[in-house]
């Protein structure tokens, strides 16, 4: 039977969420979960519906990716079709024919974490291996300890404060409380909690945002960012630990968080917050 890739509307990403929460559990290589499409709601569902592209057969969801700008798609197989060749192929097929709306002409980039077969057949077709990541994962069998600092839970009368803590903590970052209400009204955010650590000053010092996938799997920080003015003085740990905490409290079975290796003080903070580090993973690239 075909294999369909597909765009859905802003009513069918509904199944490409409960999907990615289905396909979540411990022990899988880090990969495309519910709360990076809730982190990419914060431009809207209609630009969320338009960056996913859905592959299935017979109406089944097979592959699921995530256009996470241009000229990167994040990737994620459902576990039981890893080693569905004919999958493998048609997915290489799209990823190499720009008509086919998946990637473009040019540079670009993919994550698959869970898809060996494809990386083969890319490999294959002068793809070649791009900077390594580092996962690290923290398990929550065991109460987390206390953080130290204040924790303020944001609702929305404080979208505007973690809004300012992110764009300081990041350069190129445009979040706004207006988009932080576009991310809150998102399907994956049930899941989600937005946090602020103060220090003793009262000033807004680190904020995060935590996604769960449902009680007994692994959730996810995305983002995480320390105010420019307040660095190197514990609160990227605090706001760490303040995040596993909460998503112990939504059920999660893990907490994990990805950062590119070269960042080392990123890969200290979190280790130093409980999180251990899993092998990198390599994006696969294509050269103009």
């Amino acid at each position: 039977m075909a294999i369909v890739m597909g765009r859905p509307d802003v009513d069918g990403l509904r199944a490409a969420v409960h999907a990615l929460r289905d396909w979540q559990y411990d022990g899988a290589p880090m990969q495309l979960h519910p709360g990076d499409l809730g982190w990419y709601w914060r431009s809207g569902a209609e630009a969320t519906a338009a960056a996913v592209r859905a592959w299935r057969r017979d109406g089944r969801l097979l592959a699921i990716g995530l256009l996470d700008g241009p000229d990167l798609l994040r990737l994620t197989i459902e576990p039981s079709a890893h080693q569905d060749e004919k999958l493998a192929r048609q997915l290489v097929a799209d990823l190499a024919d720009p008509a086919r709306g998946v990637l473009p002409t040019g540079a670009v980039y993919l994550e698959a974490p869970t898809a060996p077969l494809v990386k083969d057949l890319l490999a294959a077709n002068g793809w070649h291996a791009d900077e390594p990541w580092t996962p690290l994962r923290r398990d929550l069998t065991e109460p987390v300890p206390d953080p130290g600092v204040r924790i303020e839970v944001i609702g929305p009368e404080r979208a505007h404060v973690q809004a300012a803590v992110l764009r300081s903590a990041f350069d190129s970052s445009k979040f706004t409380g207006e988009r932080w209400h576009a991310m809150a009204a998102g399907l994956p955010y049930a899941d989600a909690r937005c946090l602020v650590a103060h220090d003793v000053q009262g000033n807004a010092v680190a904020a995060v945002t935590v996604w769960s996938a449902g009680p007994g799997k692994p959730g996810v920080l995305e983002p995480m960012g320390v105010h420019r003015d307040h660095r190197g003085h514990g609160h990227g740990t605090a706001i760490s630990l303040a995040a596993a905490a909460a998503l112990r409290e939504l059920g999660a079975s893990s907490a994990i968080v990805c950062t590119p290796a070269a960042n080392a003080g990123a890969v200290a903070t979190y280790r130093s917050a409980g999180f251990q580090p899993l092998p990198d993973r390599l994006d696969q690239r294509r050269d103009a």
